[in-house]
């Protein structure tokens, strides 16, 4: 058979369930419709995922392998550890469970889509994203801007991080911070050229929220652009919009 047709015969059995932000992102942007029988609630909120409009398709769960056995999956994608008795269950029931580590690298997030894409009968499907990737690698700017990553309380990447590795996609070199936290002090005595302003959860308040407001982070609005804060809680596959985005805001 043909690899065409090989393809639509994994189609028409797969039954696809993911439990975890993070492996919804692949699911949803390398699955048929069709092929996905829940995702995760997280992916369904507007506040935590770009792509809730395509999850709230389909049936929410929990995050637990318990919470999907009713939609009868025969793949269950997960991320950080499905645990000891969910793989138990899911051997008995005769489920294949993908659990993938937390991405470290752009390669590791490439590495990633394939196995998710070829778990769901048709390796190609990660070929548009590994273009995409190798295009945003050689047209990366050659000279990087002294940047930093901002979001609530403070918080940043480390310069080795998954997040400062897609900002130099984008053409930013995160500052090296104490604890990857972006203090009042360095803000005052010595402001990056660059401020990557996280939007996430912008519109509620917190402790955390309420130190976006304070006179050193509004000084600094002419350097400051603003980011879908969203992408870079996985920092995954939609990452790849939101890198294009910034570039276009930093010429």
């Amino acid at each position: 058979m043909p690899a065409s047709g090989l393809a639509l015969a994994a189609s028409a059995t797969l039954r696809a369930a993911s439990l975890n932000l993070c492996t919804d992102e692949y699911l949803l942007l390398l699955a048929r419709p069709q092929e996905i029988v829940s995702v995760s609630h997280l992916s369904r909120d507007p506040l935590e995922s770009t792509l809730w409009r395509q999850a709230r398709r389909h049936p929410a769960n929990s995050g637990s392998l318990e919470g999907v056995v009713a939609h009868r999956p025969t793949l269950v994608l997960t991320m950080g550890g499905a645990g000891r008795a969910s793989g138990l269950i899911a051997q008995r029931l005769g489920i294949r469970v993908l659990d993938l580590p937390y991405p470290a690298t752009l390669a590791d997030v490439e590495r990633q889509t394939l196995q998710v894409a070829a778990a769901l009968g048709d390796p190609r499907r990660a070929l548009t994203f590994r273009r995409a990737l190798a295009e945003l690698r050689s047209t990366r700017p050659t000279l990087l801007r002294d940047a930093a990553f901002l979001s609530a309380g403070g918080l940043s990447f480390s310069p080795d991080s998954l997040g400062a590795r897609w900002m130099t996609l984008a053409g930013a070199r995160q500052r090296a911070l104490p604890r990857a936290r972006l203090s009042l002090e360095e803000l005052a005595t010595r402001p990056p050229s660059l401020l990557i302003r996280s939007t996430y959860r912008a519109g509620q308040m917190s402790r955390g929220q309420a130190w976006m407001t304070h006179p050193a982070v509004r000084r600094l609005g002419p350097r400051t652009i603003s980011t879908d804060g969203r992408p870079w809680t996985c920092a995954g596959l939609p990452m790849i919009a939101e890198v294009r985005r910034l570039r276009e805001r930093m010429r």
